[in-house]
């Protein structure tokens, strides 16, 4: 499957008041556009564009004759602007919030004509700003699925966000030591436990498992740039939906959360549910089970997979 970035230029007045133009890029796969159901897909914090084929970061999802099926469907996935997947980065990134991404991903639909979405599909931060963008705009999709997520940034949260701040501040190998720390939140004592079981790596003298957090904080430093780490970091800390306008959303809802996750913890994301049910008739709860913690929503396919089936 091949596709290419396609951008849509844009003049925007973040909610700080702040002018910027906007190379919003973007990748479609699956049917043309107007021919298929449109199914949007928003992207996690290293995540982009690039959700599907052979390097797509979400290829066991979304594909031919996956759950996501690109016979069926039309995919669309927005670059959050910033993110330096189309070499576009922003220097003063707190000038940004999840609202404005959401705003601009709203103008980017305006652009491209597409009044109403068959469905959201959002994983952590990504559905954040799908819940930002539903609480704007509550016609917009038929169906709903936020993985991993919940409509705000709680404290648990935020705090490990302001601990990535000041790492991501820090003057020796900020992006390295910020992702290793955000490895930890991640996954779970008992996914590294497990995995690792003390293992001693004599020719590099350290613990595999401490060779692991290493290796991720290279290779991650190897592909993102600190601007844009920064600025998704800030996102992540800031998610902040209109509480009052979420009984307003028309679609389907169906919440998935993973029971172990350290990021967004199951219980929030229950809660949110169980206030959402009482005005709701149109929503439903899922969790994934795993060992493995936030980052269950990129590995546990086959659950996941079993999910969304019955939905779309």
């Amino acid at each position: 499957m091949k596709t290419e970035l396609n951008y849509i230029n844009l003049s925007y007045q973040t909610n700080s008041q702040k002018e910027y133009n906007i190379p919003l890029s973007y990748e479609l796969f699956g049917k043309d556009l107007f021919t298929a159901p449109v199914i949007l897909i928003n992207h996690a914090l290293t995540g982009n564009s690039n959700v599907s084929g052979e390097k797509g970061w979400w290829k066991q999802l979304v594909g031919e004759n996956q759950i996501v099926d690109t016979n069926k469907y039309t995919v669309l996935c927005f670059n959050i602007p910033g993110n330096g997947y189309d070499h576009f980065l922003i220097d003063d990134y707190e000038n940004f919030t999840p609202s404005d991404i959401a705003n601009i991903f709203l103008k980017g639909l305006e652009a491209l004509h597409i009044t109403n979405l068959y469905a959201i599909i959002g994983g952590s931060l990504g559905g954040g700003i799908a819940w930002e963008m539903l609480a704007k705009q509550p016609k917009l999709t038929e169906i709903f699925i936020p993985i991993a997520c919940d409509y705000r940034t709680h404290d648990w949260l935020h705090a490990q966000c302001l601990v990535q701040k000041f790492l991501l501040n820090d003057k020796e190998e900020p992006l390295q030591k910020a992702r290793i720390h955000a490895m930890l939140c991640y996954r779970t004592p008992e996914s590294l436990n497990n995995r690792f079981q003390t293992r001693y790596n004599q020719d590099k003298q350290r613990l595999e498992s401490e060779d692991w957090l290493i290796y991720h904080g290279n290779a991650l430093n190897e592909r993102f740039s600190l601007k844009a780490y920064k600025l998704m970091n800030h996102l992540l800390m800031n998610i902040n939906a209109d509480e009052t306008a979420l009984e307003r959303i028309e679609a389907r809802m169906h919440m998935i959360s993973v029971d172990t996750d350290l990021f967004f913890p199951a219980s929030e994301i229950r809660m949110c549910f169980e206030k959402l049910k009482k005005k709701k008739e149109n929503i439903s709860y899922h969790e994934i089970q795993s060992i493995h913690g936030h980052d269950a929503f990129l590995m546990e396919y086959q659950q996941l997979n079993n999910i969304i089936k019955n939905i779309l």
